[in-house]
């Protein structure tokens, strides 16, 4: 199974997560549309999508970084628009963009829920979409979100409501739009860590440098993501899977090598179902 000539519509992908799943693509010799806000360097965060672009094509792939706000609609709709201009279609759409701030309802500004809401949800309903009559075009289309598993759980919504409420709308998207667009054959699913991911969310927001120890590393994710989109989008649709059961569903049994640390207790990530066993010799916390 290889993404050769596969053009992906990627959004957070100047770093992290995107740019992982981005680079896997690139391997096969993919298109990648870089659709991101990071333009020039941040002081603390590595990655603009002008460094990511050349991440890319030394991997193996075309790279076409546009600056773009999953916010503006004018902007998504610009992106999608030169996406294909630049390379005939769209065949994956990765949901990847989010925002994340963990804290109670008193705590959370409303500029900052807006910010979570307008980026997580609406960004990810606008992003599908627009990408959407372009993927019903295509010859195994994908659209996958990076959000959890519908839990409906209080443990998962008491301690930061507004950002679980965020995350979910993704997911949501994924239960609506998998049935939506079944006749269309256009795949939709949600991939989630079972653990925290070495990505800078987890870094600032979260553990701080130490907690990183503890995590996996981003190719984690990728590797997930490259499996699932070549499953055939007409019979794998409407999934929620978590990154290391379904890699061993595919044939993945040791993953000694995505751990940051080897020696270091893995850190759960929030989300996943209490009955979600993890793979055999893989423990948690």
């Amino acid at each position: 199974m290889s993404l050769k000539n596969k053009t992906l519509f990627v959004t957070g992908a100047s770093r992290g997560i995107g740019l992982a799943i981005a680079l896997r693509a690139a391997r096969d010799g993919a298109n990648i549309v870089i659709a991101a806000k990071t333009a020039e360097a941040h002081p603390k965060l590595p990655g603009t999508i002008y460094s990511a672009a050349a991440e890319i094509e030394a991997a193996g792939g075309q790279a076409l970084p546009l600056i773009v706000d999953v916010r503006e609609e004018a902007s998504v709709y610009e992106a999608v628009e030169k996406a294909v201009a630049r390379f005939g279609g769209i065949d994956i759409c990765v949901n990847n963009a989010s925002a994340i701030s963990i804290t109670g309802t008193l705590s959370t500004e409303m500029k900052r829920y807006d910010l979570m809401h307008q980026v997580n949800g609406r960004g990810t309903f606008l992003v599908s979409k627009a990408c959407i009559p372009h993927l019903k075009k295509a010859e195994n289309p994908h659209v996958l979100m990076l959000s959890p598993p519908l839990d409906m759980k209080p443990r998962w919504f008491a301690p930061h409501v507004a950002y679980s409420m965020a995350k979910y709308n993704m997911s949501l998207c994924v239960l609506g739009m998998a049935e939506e667009f079944r006749g269309d054959g256009i795949a939709f699913n949600a991939l989630w860590p079972r653990t925290g991911i070495a990505t800078a969310a987890i870094q600032f927001a979260l553990t701080g440098e130490e907690g990183l120890r503890h995590c996996r590393k981003v190719e984690i994710m990728a590797d997930a993501a490259h499996a699932i989109f070549g499953k055939p989008s007409r019979e794998f649709s409407g999934n929620f899977l978590i990154d290391d059961s379904f890699l061993y569903e595919q044939g993945v049994t040791d993953f000694t090598p995505y751990a940051v640390d080897p020696t270091a207790t893995l850190m759960p990530d929030f989300f996943v179902p209490e009955d979600s066993v993890p793979p055999p010799g893989v423990k948690i916390g």
